[in-house]
């Protein structure tokens, strides 16, 4: 399949999904971005437009990238607890729910983030 086409379409369900999905102070969203190399998360405020947290895998030293997913989530969970944040909104950006994504999940859970 074309990059192109995967890309068009990757940006309709990430469209499909913000539509549902929106973060308060209270409770922000969870949203993530993944590239080839590395995954982020950030906790963001759409009602001021502000981001609270942010974590990446960029300079983790973690073997597989299941790892370094499981890293960047609990390293978030860890930053909004410092932040009293506990409740968060999960935005998956248009990603599958599988590999990277279900890890940064887990470690967000596993940090004490519910969602």
């Amino acid at each position: 399949m074309n990059t192109k086409v995967k890309k068009i379409q990757r940006a309709r369900r990430r469209k499909r999904i913000r539509a549902k999905v929106f973060g308060t102070s209270e409770k922000p969203r969870l949203s993530i971005f993944k590239s080839n190399r590395y995954i982020s998360a950030q906790l963001i405020d759409d009602s001021k437009g502000v981001t609270l947290v942010a974590g990446t895998s960029k300079g983790l030293k973690e073997k597989s990238a299941l790892e370094r997913a499981k890293a960047v989530g609990v390293m978030i969970a860890t930053q909004a607890k410092a932040k009293k944040i506990t409740k968060v909104v999960f935005d998956r950006g248009g990603y599958l729910y599988t590999g990277s994504v279900s890890a940064l999940a887990l470690g967000a859970r596993e940090g004490g983030l519910e969602f």
